[in-house]
């Protein structure tokens, strides 16, 4: 699995994480390992960028794969 695909994965299921990136998401992301093109995708919200470097096609994520709910 990719580190991008981890960790938008783990943003939808870690209330704590989420918080963290929405205050910092460039020292997350550089925590997490995500290469300059994964990082600049993210930010620049460039959908097809996201979809390129983790493989997944439209509606995949969201229908293929669980997100649990924050507890």
């Amino acid at each position: 699995m990719s580190k991008l695909l981890d960790l938008m994965r783990r943003l939808g299921s870690d209330a704590a994480l989420a918080s963290e990136y929405a205050d910092d998401p460039e020292g997350v992301m550089l925590r997490m390992g995500l290469s300059d093109e994964e990082r600049t995708a993210m930010l620049e919200k460039d959908y097809e960028a996201i979809k390129r470097l983790t493989g997944l096609e439209d509606g995949q994520f969201s229908t293929n794969h669980s997100i649990k709910a924050y507890e």
